[in-house]
This record gives C-alpha cells, sequence and structure tokens, in this order.
C-alpha cells in the first residue's frame, strides 16, 4: 500500500501542472464539487502546503542562507523589487480594472513559489541557492508583502496590512516552521522518512483544490466575462510570469553569477507563491473585488507550467551544447 502511495505521489508531482489544470477545468463545469474550499478551509489547505515545504528544510538549508548572505540578498531584493515593479507597471500599461489590477499586484508582492526548488534541480541550476532564496523571501513575507502592497495599490484599494502580516504569518511561517521542527526531531525515524516520501502529492492534491476553490467561488463571473475576460487576464499574467524569469536572468548576469545560479535566480524570482496571493485575495478582497482572485488562480496554474517548460529549456540548451560546468 505504502509503495502505491510513493507512486502516486511521484506521478502528481511530476505531472503537477496538468493535475491542477485537470482540477480547474471540472471545477468549471461542476462548480459544487470545491465549494467547501473557501475561508478558513483553504487557509488550512495552504498551510498543509507549507507544511509540507517546512518537511524538506533542515538545519543545513538555513546555514546555506547565514553562509551566502550576498547571494540570498541579492535574490531577495531581486524577488521583492521586480515582480512588484512589473505587476505595477502591466496595470498600467493594459489599463487593468481595479480589480484585476489588485490580482496582479498580489501575485507580485507575494513570496517566490514552493516548487521553484524542484524547477532549479531539474535545469540544473544551484539548489542550495534557491532553497535559501525561498526561505529569505518566505521568512520576510509577512512583512513584505502587506507593505508592497500598500505602496502598490493603497491609493486605489484600501488594504488591512495588519490583517494580512497575521494571514501571512498563520498560513507561512508557523507550518514551515513546524514542519522544519518534525524534521530536525524525527529526520531519524524511518516512518517519518515514508511520510516524506508522500509529501509531494499532499502538496499538489492541496494546489488542485485551492484552484478549484476559487474556480468555484468565481464561477458566475468567469461564465459573464466569458473567453475574452480569460485570455485578457492570461495575457498578463503571461507577460508578468516571463518578464520575471528574463529579468532575474538579466540580474544575475550583471551581478556575474555563474550559469547554475542564473538559472537559479531566473526561477526564483518568475515564479511566485500564487497559492498564497489566492489565500489573501479570497480572506480580504473577495467580497469587495470578486475577479481579483482570477490572477491569482490563473498564476496558480501557469507558473507550474512555465517553470517546467524553462527548466526544460535550460535541460535541452546543455544537451544540445554539451555544456558543463561548475556551480
Amino acid at each position: 500500500m505504502i509503495k502505491l502511495l510513493q507512486t502516486l505521489s511521484r506521478v502528481l508531482s511530476g505531472y503537477a501542472s496538468l493535475f491542477v489544470i485537470a482540477a480547474a477545468l471540472v471545477t468549471f463545469f461542476y462548480p459544487s464539487i470545491f465549494q467547501w474550499v473557501s475561508g478558513n478551509a483553504q487557509t488550512v489547505i495552504l498551510g498543509a502546503i507549507m507544511l509540507t515545504m517546512g518537511l524538506t528544510l533542515s538545519t543545513q538549508d538555513f546555514k546555506i542562507v547565514l553562509s551566502r548572505p550576498w547571494d540570498i540578498f541579492i535574490g531577495a531584493c531581486a524577488q521583492f523589487i521586480i515582480m512588484p515593479s512589473v505587476a505595477y507597471l502591466l496595470t498600467k500599461v493594459f489599463h487593468l480594472p481595479v480589480e484585476i489590477a489588485l490580482g496582479i499586484l498580489l501575485v507580485g508582492c507575494c513570496p517566490g513559489g514552493v516548487s521553484s526548488n524542484i524547477m532549479s534541480f531539474l535545469c540544473h541550476g544551484d539548489v542550495a541557492f534557491s532553497v535559501g532564496m525561498t526561505c529569505a523571501s518566505t521568512m520576510l513575507a509577512p512583512v513584505v508583502t502587506p507593505m508592497l502592497l500598500v505602496w502598490t495599490a493603497g491609493q486605489s484599494v484600501d488594504i488591512d496590512a495588519v490583517g494580512m502580516f497575521k494571514n501571512i504569518l498563520i498560513v507561512t511561517i508557523l507550518p514551515v516552521s513546524l514542519g522544519t521542527l518534525l524534521n530536525y526531531y524525527l529526520s531519524k525515524k524511518p516512518v517519518f522518512g515514508t511520510v516524506k516520501t508522500l509529501m509531494p502529492g499532499v502538496s499538489v492534491i492541496c494546489l488542485a483544490m485551492i484552484v478549484g476553490g476559487v474556480v468555484s467561488t468565481i464561477h458566475e463571473d468567469l461564465v459573464r466575462g466569458g473567453l475574452m475576460l480569460f485570455l485578457w487576464i492570461f495575457v498578463v499574467v503571461l507577460c508578468h510570469n516571463t518578464l520575471g524569469y528574463l529579468i532575474g536572468f538579466f540580474v544575475g548576469k550583471l551581478f556575474r553569477f555563474s550559469l547554475p545560479k542564473k538559472r537559479t535566480i531566473s526561477i526564483e524570482v518568475g515564479m511566485q507563491n500564487a497559492g498564497l496571493a489566492t489565500n489573501l485575495a479570497s480572506n480580504f478582497f473577495m467580497a469587495t473585488y470578486p475577479l481579483a482572485v482570477v490572477p491569482c488562480a490563473i498564476s496558480c496554474v501557469w507558473h507550474s507550467i512555465s517553470g517546467a517548460i524553462l527548466a526544460g529549456i535550460f535541460s535541452a540548451y546543455d544537451r544540445l551544447r554539451g555544456v558543463k560546468y561548475d556551480k
């Protein structure tokens, strides 16, 4: 039975994007399936995702942050300067209405995505640097994300910065800390090692439920807006994500990073924790700006797809050129 579950977990993590897309499509036609995924239920599910991240972290990962402060500082600055700035510019270029703009800004102001470490590994990036960046941006998120949102959207929307601080603390820092502590004290137990192998699949299922819950909640708005609304928002999400990858890579080039580190900072900057953005949009803006959650939900799906595509491009480049390098 355990081997079956482990195989299922590997399949789900390997085809995460397809599984999340399938959940979104099924929910669009049968919106009642995930209607229960809202409010506290959504917060608990996102907390479970962050817990799985914590279970992968060890004291060695935090030593990385301390041993490479300059790299991590550059990465964190790039993360929290590039993506909010690009999001803000896109809201102006596309003349987005307030609620759509709010969703894009939410994604831009969030920390790096939890699956970015996997993508860095797949493209022969600097995985230690990736883990360090993810840790740093996640730890900074309770303070930095609300602050950035006030700066970028505060003139148009009333932002509950204190409420967001508490929410991000609950759904990110606490579960990540709990997972890290469990990993520290139980890592040598065989049963715990088995449980950890199931966590990637659990994380994918939780992400699919969050996306399904969002689609269920905004189903009527999507139907009224039609295909053009979806395509319009998707183009903005695509531009935001792609520019994040490109500018992130350029930052690595600017600071003369090695090729693996350039790839890593590109992926770390471009891939956002859109699940957290979705949770914030649902908890703080759903009543007043229901469509704000749409860019967040689309980003949940697209960032996973684009990250896998980019990792594949980097790997294909290595195969074609026979590139060999040292980290």
